[in-house]
């Protein structure tokens, strides 16, 4: 059995393409390995794709022991620092079962030059979305996560191109980028920018009856955006936000837009340790380190 484990923006989720669980980050800080039972018989266990943060301190899926600072920067930066995420990193390294650590894409990943421009382009967790929806639409398409924030990815030829990632364009509900109400905020100390980026989703920025059709605007926006260096790709949302929001993408961008839920990320990890661990020597373009 293989298990993927989605670190969320707001909880943990545990899916073996099959079986599945969830816990909140808050939860997740009295995680204890043997907690995958609920999965499976814990010697049942093939293999762990697991995703930590930003994922910029690595550019390869990597053994998990031959990761260093679980595979990121700094844990400073945007987002929120609960502790259930590090809680598991540690629990599944400490555990002895064979995990490999998933990469974010970033400015060391191999995607086109351009979208260096920033220096991050999107969590780990996004690549297994991507696994996922490539196993449905194939080589080529556009998938944007939609949630608590919104980040798109580029697929073609079989390999990740780019991504835009949260800080970037599209709000999801709580997260968002910073404009000029927020620059001013943070200038003037009123604010931290963490602080601003946390607060700049739909739910804090617009009436109620308008986030949804806002939310759906700027993930269309964000695919037709990466639809430029593909125009003939396929479209999917994933994430909570996708059942909600399907409608009026399809309907902005006139054509059909493949739909998964929450679960879209860790059954796309729960592959990729099949695979992985199955001998493949690279996922999505993405290289591996065993």
């Amino acid at each position: 059995m293989f298990i993927g484990i989605d670190h969320g923006t707001t909880s943990i989720r545990f899916s073996s393409g099959e079986s599945c669980f969830k816990i909140t980050r808050e939860d997740a800080r009295e995680f204890r390995w043997q907690s995958l039972s609920r999965i499976c018989p814990l010697d049942e266990i093939e293999g762990i794709a697991l995703t930590y943060s930003m994922g910029d301190g690595i550019t390869r899926i990597t053994a998990i022991r031959d990761v260093e600072g679980r595979g990121v920067v700094s844990r400073e930066g945007a987002g929120k620092h609960i502790g259930g995420g590090t809680r598991v990193f540690d629990q599944i390294r400490q555990s002895g079962l064979p995990a490999v650590v998933i990469p974010g894409l970033h400015r060391g990943s191999p995607t086109d030059i351009r979208f260096k421009a920033y220096s991050h382009q999107a969590s780990p967790e996004k690549i297994g979305i991507a696994y996922r929806v490539h196993a449905d639409l194939g080589n080529d398409f556009v998938v944007s996560d939609a949630s608590s924030n919104t980040v798109t990815l580029l697929v073609q030829g079989g390999e990740i191109i780019g991504a835009l990632d949260a800080c970037i364009f599209a709000p999801g509900l709580e997260h968002g980028a910073l404009d000029v109400e927020a620059i001013r905020s943070i200038d003037a100390r009123e604010i931290t920018a963490n602080g601003a980026f946390l607060r700049a989703g739909v739910n804090h920025t617009l009436p109620p009856e308008e986030r949804l059709r806002t939310a759906a605007l700027f993930a269309a926006m964000e695919c037709a955006a990466l639809l430029l260096l593909a125009p003939t790709a396929g479209v999917a949302l994933a994430g909570s936000l996708a059942p909600r929001i399907s409608g009026e993408v399809e309907f902005l961008l006139n054509r059909p837009v493949a739909v998964y839920d929450e679960w879209c990320a860790s059954r796309g990890l729960a592959a990729i340790a099949r695979d992985v661990f199955g001998g493949k020597k690279e996922i999505l373009g993405i290289g591996v380190n065993m």
